[in-house]
């Protein structure tokens, strides 16, 4: 394969430049990660100490390999909510005995690891990532079911039926997935660390294994103070649902641990037995690094993301030895399409370099079509501001040719991963593999933007609308209320397209330092391959 020429240069102003913004812009993430790593606060953590209990993070350092990475997913949920940033869940992948896995992890120490909307989504993503890759399930359970009076713990009797009626369709879905996993031979595994309560108490309720810890493990649909209201009767914990009980007489528990920390090594040995085994591909053990330093693209991507930059430069620093086989370099250039490897396991790249005109859209379409006959998963590399849009295209058949893009993408089934480096708008997110496309991984930089269209455009046509309106009923235009809501919808268009916001709604796997794109997609293909590989050599009927 040739290797990618890097013409990029690292002493330019716009390069210090961007280089100086995306550091501040890190450090802003890097304050998030770490409020999130506190969970409900020194307080709260002392409080759990004291009872002899581990915060949710130690839990799932001590059950990790030794020395081996945990890739968290939407670490950021629901910054800029009623909640804590982070939710109150820890999600992730992580290798336990040579095994990876899908880790979900009740935070105590956050409003007593009750489910709310936000690490409801987190939770049901984190089974999605189980099912899609065929990740053995193992969760963390400590939970007060459902948190109907919200983050703030506010009294608000409205507020609170509409979180029930959310949180039984949430709860419901999570029994049914979990038991599907069962049914697909994925394993599910459940370490019970405390109370857990109604829709808590399913969770090691449909799971395959299940350990309990003495004299620490509580199990039951309703507690103390529901059964005296629903029958009369006064139980105790322990005899209502304690680890000892249910290791005994209910059977609910498997195995019945000490403390958390021989629960955790019964966890270890439950994953040794499985006799795991991938699917896929192994990978390559002969690659080399890029030829490129990773830390250049701090300083690639500008926050004014009109400013072009080759998406070259970031292929040939994320590829093994920078070696890139671009196929039809001559044709449909605003898209750059071929063939590397990334930590060994082959891969295709789509990335753009402008918007998807009709060339640009038929070489992705055969190309994501040759992908899927030698089954070599694919990478997007998103900088999109949309498909080309004109009388003068429309009638060379922009709608036709871009909708075989996206039917290629619909039907394709390699593993896609996708990266938002930059600008992800409008039918150019649907067609570089956006979240609604079933991506297996998403992940953004932190200049990235999604959005329907871009906020100046947005505005643009609400205000043409708006004007065409007026036009019709015969009434005069009001240029300064247009103006005036214009600038409204422009700025809450700007702050709900930022990557920020967009990662703490839970709308991708995470943002995450450019420098570490490599890495992260390479854990993501790693986990891929826990699956077939397999493409589809048949797509739907498209215009020909």
């Amino acid at each position: 394969m040739p290797v990618l020429e890097s013409s990029l240069d690292l002493r330019a102003e716009p390069f210090q430049q961007n280089r100086a913004d995306m550091l501040e812009m890190l450090a802003v993430v890097d304050g998030l990660l770490e409020e999130a790593s506190r969970g409900g606060g020194e307080a709260a953590m002392e409080r759990l100490r004291s009872r002899g209990k581990m915060p949710i993070r130690e839990r799932i350092a001590h059950v990790l390999d030794r020395d081996s990475p945990f890739m968290e997913i939407s670490p950021l949920a629901a910054w800029r909510s009623e909640y804590t940033v982070g939710s109150g869940f820890v999600v992730g992948i992580g290798v336990i005995e040579n095994v990876e896995c899908v880790i979900l992890g009740h935070d105590p120490s956050v409003r007593a690891g009750a489910f709310n909307p936000f690490n409801a989504k987190k939770l049901m993503r984190g089974l999605e990532l189980s099912r899609i890759n065929r990740l053995p399930y193992v969760q963390f359970v400590e939970s007060a079911g459902g948190d109907l009076s919200g983050g703030t713990g506010a009294e608000d009797p409205e507020a609170a039926i509409r979180r029930e009626v959310g949180h039984f369709a949430e709860s419901g879905r999570l029994f049914y997935e979990i038991t599907e996993l069962s049914k697909m031979r994925i394993p599910t595994v459940s370490v019970v660390f405390g109370s857990s309560t109604a829709g808590g108490a399913y969770q090691p309720g449909m799971s395959d294994y299940n350990i309990l810890i003495k004299n620490q493990s509580q199990v039951f649909l309703g507690g103390p103070p529901l059964v005296k209201m629903a029958t009369g009767e006064d139980a105790d914990v322990e005899s209502l649902g304690g680890a000892d009980m249910h290791t005994t007489i209910s059977g609910l528990g498997d195995y019945l641990a000490q403390d958390e920390l021989d629960g955790i090594r019964m966890c270890r040995e439950v994953m040794r037995h499985l006799n795991w085994r991938k699917l896929g591909p192994e990978p390559s053990k002969d690659f080399q690094e890029p030829l490129y330093d990773p830390e250049d693209l701090l300083g690639l991507v500008s926050k004014n993301l009109r400013q072009p930059f080759d998406i070259r430069e970031v292929i040939s620093r994320i590829v093994d030895g920078s070696y890139f086989e671009e196929f039809k370099p001559l044709y449909g250039p605003t898209l750059v399409c071929g063939w590397a490897s990334l930590h060994g396991y082959p891969i295709g790249i789509l990335g753009n370099n402008g918007a998807l005109f009709s060339e640009s859209s038929e070489k992705a379409a055969q190309f994501i079509q040759l992908c899927n006959q030698i089954d070599v998963p694919l990478l997007f590399l998103h900088n999109i501001t949309g498909y080309i849009v004109g009388t003068d295209f429309e009638q060379r058949g922009i709608t036709k040719n871009g909708s075989k893009m996206i039917n290629a993408v619909s039907n394709s089934t390699v593993p896609h991963i996708s990266v938002i480096v930059g600008a992800s708008y409008g039918a150019g997110n649907y067609g570089m593999s956006g979240r609604a496309f079933g991506p297996r991984f998403t992940f953004i930089w932190p200049t990235a933007k999604i959005a329907i269209m871009g906020p100046k455009q947005m505005a643009g046509v609400m205000s043409i609308v708006g004007r065409a309106a007026a036009e019709r009923r015969g009434v005069p235009f009001d240029e300064e209320a247009d103006a005036q809501r214009a600038a409204g919808v422009e700025f809450w268009a700007e702050e709900r397209s930022k990557g920020l916001f967009a990662t703490s709604r839970v709308s991708d796997d995470g943002m995450i330092d450019p420098r570490d794109t490599r890495l992260m997609v390479a854990m993501a293909l790693s986990a891929c391959c826990n699956n077939e590989v397999k493409g589809t050599k048949e797509f739907g009927t498209w215009r020909m």
